[in-house]
């Protein structure tokens, strides 16, 4: 099972092939250690425009920030394929009151016609708030999880009188977290916060930002497009004089990579890879590995029939020998022993020689005497010969009639013979 599942990772892999084109948008370079993924924009020859960032590069060799309408804030992290980054709270002045640093600015506001707005994924804790709050459909209790916070933390807002919990991404946070002295003059955030987990396990204060899928690029001749004949620059039909860089049929545009690409995945993405030939490869893969599963459950089938047809051949010889044994049960002998018995067929041992094969004295572990027949390869004529070649050999006066006719017939068919 672990083999069939790993060639299926490995046929998956090996199949998926990337169908881009040539980008018609130019990524920017790095900030610092920071990729800058498209349409996010440091410069204006890079990016989308409308998706400005900016790096600043006096911040400790290169930092991505990002700009609201009156403040900045360090991006912390960015996840591409979310189109989404997560920017760094203002933090509390340093003084004795619960005042967060963005407050002369009235804390974060978006600019609501750019394509940013807050996600639903951020926990807002409000801080040192008045009494006006009680009437806002905010968590104001004793027991949110705001009041969990400034105990833990046990700073200037522990002796806050008033705190406030809530979800972030309604239609009037989209856009703005607002801190004011006549409401709440600090705040904090946390993204997919559990509030199942201590307060020591909410890792760091996070706001997550999201973006909207860009448009095909802005351009104001086919020069600002690409040159590999995958776009043409013509005018938007929905918007009067713009000019944009369109995808050629049948190429269409992928806002995550800001490419055309050949085939669209999906409503969410396109240019992941192609459904038909995926699905395709995956079939020949699951095909051949359930060819080959057969084959080996065939070849395992033969094998437990070959060792059962000699378990039965062997099981019926004893039986065959039981039922002439006198009473006495016979048993089948390994190679192993019987040379060990014979002393390795020693010529001291010899009973007889003939030309159907040759007859040894033995004795076995527990001092059973026994006669062993050697026949020749191919040979099960002339056991009467064989027999009275033993029987000169100091045979003749040890063994009855019925016992002779035992060996006749058993040295025959090559097996050891008890005496």
């Amino acid at each position: 099972m672990e083999t069939t599942r790993q060639l299926f990772i490995f046929t998956a892999a090996a199949l998926l092939i990337y169908a881009g084109c040539a980008s018609s948008a130019k990524q920017c370079s790095d900030c610092g250690n920071t990729t800058v993924p498209y349409p996010l924009s440091t410069s204006p020859t890079c990016g989308d425009q409308s998706y400005k960032v900016r790096c600043d590069a006096a911040a400790g060799g290169g930092t991505l920030v990002f700009d609201s309408l009156n403040n900045t804030y360090p991006i912390t992290s960015i996840n591409p394929s979310a189109q989404r980054f997560v920017i760094k709270p203002a933090t509390l002045v340093s003084n004795a009151t619960c005042v967060t640093s963005d407050l002369v600015h009235q804390g974060l506001q978006l600019n609501s016609s750019l394509p940013f707005n807050v996600t639903s994924s951020n926990t807002i804790l409000y801080l040192n708030c008045t009494a006006d709050l009680l009437r806002s459909p905010l968590n104001c209790s004793s027991s949110s999880l705001c009041h969990v916070y400034a105990n833990y933390t046990r700073g200037v807002c522990a002796n806050a009188p008033l705190c406030c919990t809530f979800r972030a991404g309604g239609s009037s946070t989209s856009y703005m977290i607002r801190v004011r002295e006549s409401g709440c003059s600090a705040y904090t955030s946390f993204v997919n916060l559990d509030s199942s987990l201590g307060v020591d396990r909410w890792g760091q204060p996070g706001l997550e930002i999201q973006w909207v899928s860009p448009r095909e690029p802005v351009c104001g001749s086919q020069v600002d497009c690409d040159d590999g004949g995958n776009s043409t620059c013509r005018l938007d039909p929905t918007e009067s004089g713009v000019r944009r860089c369109f995808c050629n049929s049948p190429l269409v545009w992928d806002p995550i990579q800001g490419v055309c690409v050949k085939y669209c995945q999906d409503a969410q993405g396109c240019g992941k890879a192609d459904k038909t030939a995926l699905i395709a490869g995956l079939t020949s893969g699951l095909g051949a590995t359930l060819f080959l599963a057969i084959i080996a459950i065939l070849l395992y089938k033969r094998h437990r029939r070959i060792i059962e047809a000699q378990e039965r051949l062997a099981k019926e010889r004893e039986d065959i020998l039981n039922a002439s044994g006198g009473g006495r049960a016979a048993k089948l002998f390994t190679g192993k022993e019987i040379k060990k018995a014979t002393h390795d067929f020693s010529k001291d041992l010899l009973l007889g020689a003939g030309g159907y094969g040759d007859v040894y004295k033995g004795f076995l572990q527990d001092g059973t005497v026994v006669a062993v027949k050697c026949a020749k390869l191919g040979n099960t004529k002339g056991t009467d010969q064989v027999l009275n070649e033993g029987l000169k050999h100091g045979g003749r006066g040890q063994l009855t009639w019925s016992h002779r006719l035992r060996i006749a017939h058993d040295a025959a068919e090559g097996w050891l013979i008890l005496i």
